[in-house]
């Protein structure tokens, strides 16, 4: 990448950090964001402080979508740009009035000098309740400047006294008595008034400096309270969330978040790993109706199995479609393992608008629900679908090639992996695959195909002119001896793999082959199933 002669100069500027009260001075408004972005990729944290206290622009954005090869901010850099936002309430020369951190954390675990979504949202936290304290000692501080002038109360307390000393000289004790009661009574007054005029104060303090700071939350059971204090907490910092993500918790304690959340900032809801089940849900999805820009709502293993009947459970449901069909601009659904076998239609034809983004993995789907899929209003809209490890057999291949269609003008990504596709069964997706004319990824890993049958996929995906990567299984030749006929995705997943690399070198060249004889050299093949979202992730 070659840098322009801005970004080298202000590289070069944020490196000597005992020279910025000198740049700070003239540098102009313009080059701060060429400046900050130079101190967040140097890690230089002290220029980072400097700069965000003194922000002379409205709207300052650090995060978003970062691109291939970028590594994420260092979590010094993070930290110094909180502290400065709190310090730059203070200070006349910051404009700050939208802090946009969305997309700033990281969850590459590898990363370790990075800072997660769990940390950011704990920190983000933490700068809510220090902007609170620090604005209540700013606004004690300006009432301890105020002129001290003599009050009524004080001149009545001199009254009392003079008063007191006309009664030592003679005078009547009813008059005394009647001053006192007047001084007591015009005390308390004036004590009640200073008490209301520190409140106006504090909320005028408050409503001149606030700034909304606008985020990605991550919270679990250790770090609810604190967010849940810090959303109720009104200050000069006030926290929006665009992304919530939820990870053991309660569905009583998931609606007592959204309800402190401003309704129309919240875009996606992600919950993981928290026992709602049916009623759960059933309480949780009418809380979304207040959320008018909520377009995603992705539930992983959070416990629902309706397999079995249960009393109440056809309620619930009908009460869990009804919460969906209130949410009137949702357009990803990702449900993980919720084992909702033939009630997919019950759910999603309560969606007023389709779907673009469709998610099922290991939901145990059976062939009505492919079926109901393959002629519903979400069909040829549909951008993503993701069918992964749910058993596809002969009686729902026509739904399936129904469905694939039906979205050939629009499907981008696909993914069949782990469904038990065999060489015969694959090839009759052959014909609707090559008609998706926009599929750019397209994953079948974890399915017992022979070398013949991963030979055929490959040519089927070099015909797709749309498509840029294809994860694909690795051969059952490739295996250790020992495996079933038609071994499962579990089995293929833990089962080694011969070692012998010169056999496997030799069946990638001629994978190879086929890419160089159909002149697809910007299509990659993969086998590789850790790294192929972050590949995806590249190449998109």
């Amino acid at each position: 990448m070659v840098l322009s002669l801005i970004n080298l100069c202000a590289r070069s500027v944020v490196s000597d950090h005992g020279s910025s009260p000198c740049w700070l001075a003239c540098v102009p408004r313009e080059l701060y964001r060429a400046l900050l972005e130079a101190a967040f990729v140097h890690c230089r944290p002290l220029a980072i402080g400097e700069l965000v206290q003194r922000w002379p622009e409205r709207c300052l954005r650090v995060g978003g979508r970062r691109k291939a090869g970028h590594t994420p901010p260092n979590r010094l850099c993070v930290q110094a740009l909180l502290l400065a936002v709190v310090r730059g309430l203070g200070d006349k020369r910051c404009a700050l009035q939208v802090l946009d951190l969305c997309g700033l954390q990281c969850e590459d675990g590898g990363l370790v000098d990075s800072m997660g979504g769990w940390s950011l949202t704990v920190a983000l936290c933490s700068m809510v309740l220090q902007a609170r304290v620090a604005a209540r000692g700013q606004v004690k501080r300006v009432q301890e400047r105020k002129p001290l002038q003599e009050t009524e109360g004080q001149r009545a307390r001199k009254e009392n006294g003079v008063q007191k000393s006309i009664q030592d000289r003679g005078g009547q004790p009813p008059v005394e008595r009647q001053a006192e009661v007047r001084g007591v009574r015009r005390i308390m007054e004036m004590t009640r008034d200073r008490v209301k005029e520190s409140q106006e104060a504090e909320q005028q303090q408050e409503a001149e400096f606030v700034v909304q700071v606008q985020a990605d939350l991550f919270i679990n059971a250790r770090s609810w309270e604190r967010v849940h204090t810090a959303l109720a907490t009104k200050g000069p910092l006030q926290l929006h969330c665009q992304h919530l993500r939820v990870e053991e918790l309660p569905a009583a304690s998931i609606v007592a978040l959204l309800s402190l959340l401003p309704p129309r900032s919240l875009q996606g809801l992600d919950i993981h790993y928290s026992s709602l089940g049916v009623s759960g849900l059933a309480l949780l999805l009418p809380t979304l109706a207040r959320f008018p820009y909520l377009s995603s709502l992705r539930l992983h293993y959070c416990n629902l199995d309706v397999r079995r009947d249960t009393p109440g459970q056809e309620k619930a449901l009908r009460d869990m479609a009804a919460g969906l069909g209130a949410l009137v601009k949702l357009r990803q659904i990702s449900l993980t393992a919720l084992r909702l076998s033939g009630h997919l239609r019950l759910l999603l034809s309560s969606l007023s608008q389709p779907l673009e983004v469709l998610e099922l993995p290991y939901l145990s789907l059976i062939p009505a629900d492919l079926s109901y899929l393959s002629c519903s209003i979400h069909a040829t809209s549909l951008r993503r679908l993701d069918l992964s490890e749910n058993r596809l057999e002969e009686a729902t291949l026509p739904s399936l090639c129904r469905l694939l269609s039906q979205a050939s003008g629009s499907l981008t990504h696909l993914s069949l992996c782990g469904c038990g596709l065999s060489d015969s069964l694959l090839g009759a997706l052959f014909p609707p695959l090559r008609c998706c004319r926009t599929l750019y990824s397209l994953g079948l890993a974890l399915n017992p195909l022979s070398r013949t049958g991963v030979l055929a996929v490959v040519r089927v995906a070099a015909s797709i002119s749309s498509l840029r990567l294809l994860l694909h299984p690795n051969a059952l030749e490739e295996y250790k001896p020992g495996l079933p006929p038609l071994p499962s995705s579990a089995q293929l997943l833990d089962w080694p793999l011969e070692e012998e690399l010169d056999w496997r070198e030799a069946f990638q060249a001629e994978l190879e082959m086929v890419l160089v004889e159909s002149e697809r050299s910007n299509l990659l093949l993969t086998s590789d199933l850790l790294n192929y979202n972050s590949l995806l992730e590249e190449e998109a």
